[in-house]
């Protein structure tokens, strides 16, 4: 079997590198880092310390019974808002924010939609002694504006983004270009399995304790592998965090389930893989949400976390091969799946993996 990606950052034609000249340097930097630095076993005995004590992994794989008798099968849930901070993001943000101090670099910049991946950035940051700035959309923060306090309470200072749709796309592209002038002693850190190479496999590898995890865990309760793995896609990096260490287990069905918005016939969407078009978007290939002159598609979901109109390339390679199922959920039934798990489980979820549960 072909090594994904290539050594060229592509999986089978997703991926790669489009970025301005300045940040080429930046990147090769990173991959140089990354395969030296962070392939080390002092780093992962470092990192793995601070997952296991500050984090509080491993988090746990719990059995739904009251969701499970309800809809006839066994389902069970991986708590990662029972991590330090209340989601997947601090896995990625104290994995990225180590690196770049070793590196040598001073300042962090990060985008946000939802908040989370800001406010994890802004933890690790202030636990690793980094400046850290964080782009956020005008819309994002005015649906997320206890996450902006908290991020502000961490030390971090929270840019407005007013351009474009105000949202994380927007945040992305003013995080880019701030990354650009600063290129020398700033490192950002991006929040999903997107951006140029090498990104993708950086955020997925640190996510992927979220997949090796859960695998230990439910053969240890049932004995066997799961028959479906379903996660909410976005960018994607939950998804790929929990799908890439049961890749080779071919009888294990991945569902990856991307924001309906208002319905798939509708403009107010942010379903990628069900509905974009191949294109180059924040330095990568993969498919785009996109007209037929390539302008971008403003985006639409009730969750700002899936709110982006691009998705990992190595999503799109998974689509390719048919090793994962990507569909759907609109908002109405993400809420759904909110009330219901929350009302049958006393687990209130965020709104990105409530279309997961609402599948």
């Amino acid at each position: 079997m072909k090594k994904f990606p290539d050594n060229k950052g592509y999986f089978s034609g997703f991926g790669g590198k489009f970025v301005p000249e300045t940040l080429i340097s930046a990147l090769d930097e990173l991959e140089k880092a990354y395969n030296h630095i962070a392939r080390s076993k002092e780093f992962n005995k470092e990192l793995n310390y601070l997952l296991s004590h500050y984090a509080g992994r491993p988090t746990p794989l719990y059995f739904a019974n009251n969701l499970s008798q309800y809809l006839g099968f066994k389902i069970y849930l991986k708590r990662e808002d029972l991590a330090h901070t209340g989601a997947h993001k601090i896995n990625n943000t104290l994995g990225q924010v180590l690196l770049a101090k070793k590196m040598g670099k001073t300042r962090i910049i990060a985008e946000t939609g939802a908040g989370q991946h800001g406010v994890a950035t802004a933890t690790a940051c202030a636990l690793l002694g980094l400046d850290c700035v964080v782009y956020m959309g005008e819309e994002d923060i005015k649906r997320q504006a206890l996450n902006v306090f908290r991020m502000k309470l961490l030390g971090a200072e929270v840019r407005s983004v007013t351009t474009g749709s105000q949202t994380l796309k927007d945040a992305i592209n003013e995080a880019i270009r701030d990354w650009v002038t600063n290129v020398r002693n700033t490192y950002y850190v991006i929040g999903s399995v997107v951006g140029p190479h090498p990104y993708p496999v950086i955020v997925r590898d640190f996510q992927s304790v979220i997949g090796k995890e859960t695998k230990k865990q439910i053969l240890k309760m049932e004995g066997t592998l799961p028959d479906y793995l379903v996660a909410c896609v976005g960018g994607g990096s939950n998804a790929m965090g929990l799908f890439h260490p049961f890749f080779k287990d071919s009888h294990v069905k991945f569902i990856g389930v991307e924001a309906g918005g208002r319905g798939l016939n509708t403009p107010y969407h942010a379903a990628t893989l069900c509905k974009g078009k191949l294109g180059v978007f924040h330095g990568f290939k993969s498919y785009i949400l996109q007209s037929k002159e390539g302008q971008i598609h403003p985006t639409h979901s009730i969750s700002a976390g899936l709110d982006y109109p691009g998705v990992g390339p190595e999503h799109a390679y998974y689509k390719k091969i048919k090793r994962a199922i990507y569909t759907a959920v609109n908002d109405n039934w993400a809420l759904k799946g909110f009330k219901i798990l929350s009302q049958l489980e006393g687990i209130i979820p965020a709104l990105e993996p409530a279309h997961a549960i609402g599948y």
